[in-house]
């Protein structure tokens, strides 16, 4: 069923929860995971014009460089190819699940709701409307939350 499984990683510590569910995944299936991390190059708009991009763009290239790394370091025994984009990550993580035929995106949600979502979007949810595959979403970088269940 799943062959390929695609997983945004932002590098936090809080995505390890997404992670080991995609790792679980691939295990099952015998799938390879792919890992993405993707420079937002929208957020750096606004630097001083005297800050050149590529500068910043070799720092967060080698945060990425890090992130994937680790990434690969999680997935254990599992299949692993990573990858290192530009642009909008919604836009980015579409992209490639679409260019690299996944068969599924797992990815992790900090669980950002209200208003906080409203101002500032949510790129798991922006993923979840526009993949052409379904879109896993693990609660992640909340450890007070990790182990509540929802009641009824």
């Amino acid at each position: 069923m799943y062959d390929r499984i695609l997983v945004p990683t932002d590098g936090s510590d809080g995505m390890e929860p997404a992670v080991d569910h995609a790792r679980d995944l691939a295990a099952v299936h015998g799938a390879t995971l792919h890992g993405l991390y993707v420079v937002d190059t929208g957020s750096f708009a606004t630097l001083p014009v005297e800050t050149t991009w590529e500068g910043v763009s070799g720092l967060l290239r080698e945060e990425g460089e890090q992130a994937v790394s680790a990434f690969a370091e999680m997935a254990g025994d599992v299949p692993v190819e990573t990858a290192i984009r530009e642009g909008n990550p919604s836009r980015e993580i579409v992209d490639y699940a679409d260019e690299f035929d996944c068969d599924t995106v797992v990815m992790g949600t900090h669980g950002r709701g209200g208003i906080d979502r409203l101002l500032l979007g949510s790129v798991a949810e922006r993923v979840v409307r526009t993949a052409p595959v379904p879109v896993v979403t693990v609660p992640v970088g909340e450890p007070e939350r990790a182990g509540e269940h929802v009641k009824s």
